[in-house]
């Protein structure tokens, strides 16, 4: 079980690793280009080797990317689509390119028309992103919080895409958060159990490649986007200390998106929280279970 962190790039992708390293991360989720802008620049391939020659240096081998927030696969402007699949294809690339082992994406929202109504549509965008893209990277749809009209709040809607899309190249990236968020009782044991029942019966936990790991700051089913702190919201520590014990989380890394203790975003702080309750579960690395 590795333990990280979504890091900025500022100056760089490269720079990244240094600031992963400096608050203890074994892994690490990147943006490779402003994710509020579909503006996307070839990163030179100085750039690109001097991340991989850090990150094999810092012994960061579980690198992830996150897609741009612009992206809507159920959109209904043909154009913007259009935009968010080569996006998509973009990002796909530069994570073959970095040795990144995946892609992190929203789906989107139906934008009132519905889930069936955008579900073709959806399918057969994340089938040309794969056949457009190189091998390697995994792409990984995230589950939604429920807020507006999104596409994936429930596990059900997300194993459906996973069923046409019909490729061992998709997988799905599980946001705490987003599970507590959307009515998944993340804070009992017995809410833990029935996620993962879900989870297994729609989706395939064996389709699970990374996890967000955020605390709330929402009660459960409030279908809202808020993320707290590891401890200081309604998942609290020991919500995590039973997500993280569960055998069907304990080969798959953990990434903070947190707010941060300071404001500043994912720190060392939240990251020895989460390596505490690895250690207390005995999944440390080189540790048995």
């Amino acid at each position: 079980m590795k333990i990280g962190a979504h890091v900025s790039t500022a100056g760089g992708i490269s720079k990244s690793i240094a600031r992963a390293a400096e608050i203890g991360c074994e892994a690490i989720q990147i943006f490779g280009s402003s994710p509020q802008g579909w503006a996307f620049k070839p990163i030179p391939e100085p750039e690109k080797e001097s991340f991989r020659s850090q990150a094999a240096d810092a012994g960061i081998d579980s690198v992830f990317l996150h897609a741009i927030y612009l992206i809507n696969l159920g959109t209904a402007d043909e154009a913007h689509l259009e935009r968010g699949v080569q996006s998509l294809v973009n990002y796909m690339n530069l994570a073959a390119e970095i040795g990144a082992h995946g892609v992190v994406f929203h789906p989107g929202s139906h934008k009132g028309a519905g889930y069936e109504a955008v579900l073709a549509q959806s399918v057969a965008a994340i089938q040309r992103v794969l056949e457009d893209s190189p091998d390697g990277p995994y792409l990984a749809v995230e589950n939604m919080a429920g807020m507006g009209q999104h596409i994936g709040a429930k596990f059900e809607e997300l194993g459906r895409i996973i069923e046409g899309v019909n490729s061992p190249r998709l997988k799905v990236c599980l946001d705490t958060q987003h599970s507590f968020a959307a009515g998944y009782d993340l804070a009992s044991t017995e809410g833990i159990e029935a996620m993962i029942s879900e989870f297994e019966d729609t989706i395939g936990v064996s389709n699970l490649l990374v996890i967000h790991a955020n605390d709330s700051k929402r009660p459960c089913g409030s279908g809202v986007d808020r993320h707290d702190n590891i401890g200081e919201g309604f998942i609290s520590e020991s919500g995590f200390a039973t997500i993280m014990g569960h055998p069907a989380f304990r080969e798959v890394p953990f990434l903070l998106e947190v707010p941060g203790f300071e404001g500043k975003g994912p720190d060392q702080q939240n990251i020895d929280i989460l390596k505490s309750i690895r250690h207390r579960a005995g999944l440390d690395p080189g540790m048995g279970s």
